[in-house]
């Protein structure tokens, strides 16, 4: 079979990411592919078949199994996509683990830990090698992904880290929300906020070294914060929902970021939301009686 681009999503038989696989099927050319991916090997197939037979959709559509908590899956799933088509295009990494606001955080840290963080660092390792030049390497995040969600003890773990090292502070994360020293050492109660900004400097660390080259040849690597989005994992979350948009309409910026034809440099390596970086920086903590997660 002739492919002219492959585009993979993670965590996208639901949500959000089906919805930016169904987009990238839409929009993208009849010879393209697009490989919609997740653990249940049913729902994934289910996804696949329906965004196939979708109105207007033009690209190939083909279900593919990856538990992203398996990084030797991940490294297998891009070296195979290198041996049998010398590369990727494009590729989205969205899986979430579902967690309620009634959940014990410590109780689900490793769970939310392996698929938020583990997973985001085993998908930069694996497919930056193999990203075609003119290619887009997206993690989605959110606005919680801002350095100053952090208080200003943590800050120089992330900052400027190299991936290794984002790695380390994780790992000392998931030391400290199990040894109960967590709150102690200034790491917030909710797992979402370390969880995000060590997402945006695992990014950061990537791009730091890529820079050059992959602006050079109009490769994009990038977080993305998609705002507030109505799915099932995120309803519960929220007092008012008034500004959630449905999975569909969220997806659109990020799109259009990727089949944007020129990157734009300032958003390289960045936290975008809207087709704008976010400040690094930026943000303050939230409280810790404050259950409210906003994208």
């Amino acid at each position: 079979m002739n492919v002219s681009r492959i585009a993979l999503v993670t965590g996208a038989n639901q949500g959000l990411g089906r919805a930016v696989a169904e987009g990238l099927a839409a929009r993208m050319n009849e010879d393209d592919l697009v490989l919609v991916t997740g653990r249940d090997k049913e729902r994934v197939a289910r996804a696949a078949d329906e965004a196939a037979r979708l109105p207007g959709t033009r690209a190939r559509v083909e279900a593919a199994v990856l538990d992203v908590t398996d990084t030797g899956a991940i490294a297998r799933f891009a070296a195979d996509l290198r041996a049998r088509y010398g590369g990727v295009d494009v590729v989205v990494s969205n899986a979430v683990a579902r967690l309620l606001p009634e959940d014990s955080q410590a109780e689900r840290a490793d769970e939310f830990i392996d698929v938020s963080n583990t997973a985001t660092h085993a998908v930069l390792r694996s497919f930056g090698p193999v990203l075609r030049p003119g290619g887009r390497l997206l993690v989605v995040a959110s606005s919680l992904g801002t350095l100053g969600r952090l208080d200003p003890r943590l800050h120089s773990l992330f900052d400027g880290a190299s991936l290794d090292q984002v790695e380390d502070a994780v790992a000392s994360w998931r030391r400290a929300v199990h040894d109960g020293t967590a709150r102690e050492a200034g790491w917030p109660l909710w797992l979402n906020v370390p969880s995000k900004v060590a997402q945006v400097a695992a990014v950061r660390a990537v791009a730091a070294r890529r820079r050059a080259a992959d602006l050079a040849d109009g490769t994009l690597v990038a977080a993305v914060c998609p705002g507030m989005v109505d799915t099932p994992t995120s309803r519960p979350w929220f007092s008012d929902y008034s500004g959630a948009k449905p999975p569909a309409e969220a997806a659109g910026p990020l799109l259009d970021l990727i089949l944007a034809e020129h990157v734009d440099p300032a958003l390289y390596g960045q936290l975008v939301r809207f087709g704008e970086p976010l400040d690094w920086h930026g943000g303050t903590p939230p409280r810790d009686q404050d259950r409210m997660v906003r994208p």
